[in-house]
C-alpha cells in the first residue's frame, strides 16, 4: 500500500519505485487497476481513489507515532 501510495502521489513509477524498492506491483497482488497510465501522466483509477481516500490516514498516523517513540528511544527492540 505505501508503494501505491507514493506513486499515486509521485505520479512517476520510476521514482516512487527506485525510492521504495519495490519489485512487484501492488496491482498484481490485489488483482486490481490502481492506477491509469498513459506516456505523459498517471491517475489514479476509482480503485485506487477509493485506497487514497481511506488508507493515505493510516499511514500518517503510523509515521507520526514512529516519530514520536523514536525519539523517546522507545523504537528500540530488545
Amino acid at each position: 500500500m505505501h508503494a501505491f501510495l507514493a506513486v499515486a502521489r509521485e505520479r512517476i513509477f520510476t521514482r516512487a519505485t527506485a525510492t521504495l524498492g519495490v519489485s512487484q506491483s501492488m496491482e498484481e497482488r490485489l488483482g486490481l487497476r490502481l492506477l491509469t497510465r498513459t506516456t505523459r501522466s498517471v491517475t489514479p483509477t476509482n480503485a485506487g481513489d477509493y485506497l487514497i481516500r481511506n488508507i493515505a490516514s493510516y499511514f500518517g498516523q503510523i509515521k507520526t507515532q514512529i516519530v514520536f517513540w523514536g525519539q523517546y528511544g522507545i523504537s528500540r527492540v530488545a
